[in-house]
């Protein structure tokens, strides 16, 4: 049994803070969804989100320079040999990798779908896009199942569908601030079916009926895969349920009020207020008490599925479940959403 993660040498408080403060920053969703999560797992899940974070940075800060990929794979490389680059992320991220056995195959997936940005994808269909959201958002769902001791490739896969159910969701807010940068995530075969020649809108990108319906269905399609990641959660140690049914209620109100603008994401962002995020959470801590079992036996998205192998391949080595109650977090999130409000209106910050 591995040993928990915050006992490894490499971090000390200081880098475990700083993956904190890092989230809490710059990922308002995932910073409260977190609170519902047992305070060990919370940790190593910052750490994780940490290097995501800075991997995505890193390549957004630096105009999506190939070196910038090429570096990001040396600084895996050092984190699973366990002599990570200097930086507090580094070194907490290069603790839960070793204390939790990670498949590399994961965060490598990650660094393939920032290459894919680099290099500038073009989804010409759903499964396109289905394959750079497993690599991006599916990866992270499958290293938090593995995080809490969860392997089975049935939970994997819900975890995976829930990733891509996310990324779903944020590229359906995203649609307007995507394009002004230069990027098109949605399917370029829809758009062409509503009669818009992707190229030509993105030069010059303004809302009309037809970006609305392929927003509209973009959102279908994560609301299937919402669905299906419920089965999943449910599988999960009961301490973990409200966190992860918490982030699963959360993005997807994201696709909610994007609809209710409707399907506007062209002309503003969507924001979900901060009153509605805590009576989301409410339904989480319902929810985690439930049973979901539909779609238990639907087999992987094709395009997730190599995600699911990879820590398959590790089955049945699992890590110690974390063990907490949930009632004592639930003032934490409140307390948090009376911050959050106030964040709403600072440009910049992610959801």
């Amino acid at each position: 049994m591995p040993a928990p993660w915050s006992e490894r040498p490499l971090a000390d408080a200081a880098d475990r803070a700083a993956c904190r403060d890092l989230i809490r920053a710059g990922s308002k969703t995932f910073s409260a969804a977190a609170l519902l999560l047992p305070a060990g797992l919370r940790e190593a899940a910052y750490a994780l989100y940490g290097f995501c974070r800075l991997s995505d940075d890193l390549v957004d800060v630096e105009g999506g320079a190939s070196d910038a990929i090429a570096r990001l794979r040396d600084r895996l490389e050092l984190a699973y040999a366990g002599t990570p680059a200097d930086g507090p992320i580094d070194r907490a991220f290069a603790d839960v990798v070793a204390a939790y056995d990670v498949p590399r195959a994961l965060p490598e997936a990650l660094i393939d779908g920032l290459e894919w940005d680099v290099t500038g994808v073009a989804c010409e269909t759903l499964s396109d896009l289905y394959a750079y959201a497993a690599r991006v958002a599916g990866s992270v769902g499958a290293m938090m199942s593995v995080l809490m001791g969860v392997r089975d490739p049935v939970t994997v896969a819900r975890a995976c569908d829930l990733g891509v159910a996310m990324q779903l969701t944020n590229i359906a807010r995203d649609v307007g601030e995507d394009a002004r940068a230069g990027r098109l995530y949605l399917p370029r075969a829809w758009l062409r079916g509503e009669g818009i020649e992707p190229n030509a809108w993105l030069r010059q990108p303004l809302f009309g009926p037809a970006i609305g319906t392929t927003v509209e269905r973009l959102l279908q399609a994560a609301d299937a895969l919402y669905q299906r990641a419920d089965a999943g959660i449910s599988r999960l140690p009961l301490s973990c349920r409200p966190g992860i049914f918490a982030a699963r209620h959360l993005y997807r109100e994201i696709g909610v009020e994007v609809a209710r603008r409707g399907f506007d994401s062209v002309s503003d962002r969507a924001r979900v207020p901060a009153g509605r995020k805590l009576c989301l959470v409410g339904h989480a801590l319902v929810d985690a008490a439930g049973a979901h079992t539909d779609f238990m036996l639907e087999p992987a998205l094709p395009e997730t599925a190599y995600l699911v192998d990879a820590v398959a391949a590790g089955y049945p080595r699992a890590t110690e479940r974390p063990k907490a109650g949930v009632s004592d977090r639930v003032i934490w999130v409140a307390r948090l959403f009376a911050e959050l409000e106030a964040r709403d209106r600072i440009p910049g910050e992610r959801a």
